[in-house]
């Protein structure tokens, strides 16, 4: 699918909007004064070619007026009528392909369009409409051949040619059009995103470093040259040249905070490791940079550190200085830190932030309330599971967790109604089960009723042979 510039979706839509209100001034100010011009009301006509023009005027307006609300049919009927009036007029062709895009009859649209340029080739107007067409017919062969007849108007569809040769799987004819857009116009984002379309398209990673290579030595002062020369070689591997030129990059530019996203990796597979901790604490304090990939480098900050504790304070440190921006993810793998340190309290306190960032987490309300379990707050547990269960009614584990909080706090009779009607959601999951029947065993206990207690115990045991 061809995706047009943004620049050229504008200025279509200017032409085409500048174009409506001509028809409509053509219609109100030049048609009745041509009329006016011709004809003599004071004398008697001695032929019909003032109600032609009549006729005409009036067929016309009515096709606008019915293109307008959209109702395109009776605004092509209209149209037919001022064709068969006067057949000279291109503007009724150029107005009946519109109709019939809008009704998705492309045929005809070619047909009537490829009429008004052909008594108007320098049209672009018509041409453009005409482009429209095989646009949607995906017929990219008449595409290219229209859009080589635009350029002479506008440079903008030099772009659109590259998409369709790119389309046609011209890739040199593409790649030699971007290069040209390039060298007059500067480097464009949507022109690299075609670039590297046709890189990856065609496998050519080599094309792709040598023309980065090429900016980079054009212009060593930009520094999106670089970053992107530098992720380049890391994608095929190169990661040695990578890590070149990230340090090149360095010392060209040692105000650079964007690099250090790369270096930071480097130094972390070279071990070298307070040059890692260096460049991790200047992305994770630099407000550029998006917080998604915050969170990914201060997950990988986390991992480093739970391999080499000794840089805990590092880690204390990182945590205090992001404290007013932190994500949920960051918060998340906080919380997933001290939980392999076992220090459930402050894991507790960065999961308990992140669910305030997003309430309906589920993921995150589990964790929640599993530590407050093991850390006996078994009365805001029964609570909140019970809240939590009007959010989510079908997932076991929180009848569970409710059945045993209830249990901790001899609330057995909720306890037995919570587990009761959560055991109806646990599928394939025996261990899920057997903890099921062991918290009703420990509730009928609790009310007295050692039948309904042994019972539950027994398949309690049952499920767990049979997983053994």
């Amino acid at each position: 699918m061809i995706v047009m510039s943004s620049k050229k979706r504008d200025i279509t839509h200017y032409m085409k909007h500048k174009l409506n209100i001509w028809f409509f001034i053509f219609g109100m100010i030049f048609i009745p004064q041509m009329i006016v011009a011709q004809v003599d009301f004071n004398k008697r006509p001695t032929d019909d070619l003032g109600d032609v023009e009549d006729m005409f005027q009036e067929s016309f307006f009515e096709a606008l007026k019915q293109k307008g609300i959209e109702n395109y049919q009776r605004a092509v009927d209209a149209l037919l009528k001022c064709e068969k009036l006067d057949d000279s007029k291109t503007v009724v062709y150029y107005e009946l392909g519109k109709n019939y895009i809008a009704l998705k009859n492309f045929g005809a649209a070619e047909d009537v369009l490829k009429k008004a340029v052909s008594r108007e080739p320098e049209n672009e107007w018509y041409l453009d409409e005409l482009y429209e067409v095989y646009n949607l017919q995906n017929d990219t062969d008449k595409a290219i051949k229209t859009v080589k007849q635009l350029v002479k108007y506008h440079p903008d569809y030099r772009q659109d040619l590259a998409e369709l040769y790119i389309k046609a799987k011209k890739y040199k004819d593409a790649l030699k059009i971007l290069d040209e857009l390039d060298a007059e116009f500067g480097i464009n984002a949507d022109r690299d995103m075609l670039r590297n379309e046709v890189y990856n398209i065609t496998g050519k990673d080599d094309d792709r470093i040598e023309n980065l290579e090429e900016r980079v030595k054009n212009n060593p002062e930009n520094e999106a040259n670089y970053l992107s020369l530098i992720y380049r070689y890391s994608e095929t591997g190169d990661v040695k040249k990578a890590f070149s030129k990230a340090k090149e990059l360095l010392k060209i530019h040692p105000e650079s905070r964007l690099v250090h996203l790369a270096l930071y990796k480097f130094y972390l597979d070279n071990n070298e490791h307070q040059n890692a901790i260096a460049s991790m604490k200047i992305v994770l304090s630099t407000p550029e940079i998006n917080p998604e990939v915050k969170a990914k480098v201060f997950n990988d900050f986390v991992n480093f550190v739970v391999q080499h504790p000794d840089y805990e304070k590092d880690l204390i440190e990182v945590t205090a200085l992001i404290d007013n921006d932190k994500s949920v993810k960051t918060l998340t793998e906080l919380g997933q830190y001290y939980l392999k340190l076992n220090d459930k309290q402050k894991a507790l306190q960065y999961f308990e932030e992140a669910l305030k960032q997003e309430p309906k987490n589920f993921a995150i309300i589990k964790d929640v309330l599993l530590l407050q379990l093991d850390l006996n707050l078994d009365d805001k547990v029964a609570k909140k599971s019970k809240e939590t269960l009007d959010l989510f009614p079908a997932q076991p584990i929180l009848y569970l967790i409710n059945g045993v909080a209830n249990n901790k706090i001899n609330q057995s009779k909720n306890a037995i109604e919570s587990l009761e009607k959560g055991l109806d959601y646990v599928i394939d999951d025996p261990k899920m089960e057997s903890d099921f029947y062991t918290q009703l065993s420990i509730a009928y206990k609790q009310v007295n009723n050692n039948t309904k207690s042994q019972a539950f115990a027994k398949k309690a045991e049952a499920l767990i042979k049979e997983q053994q």
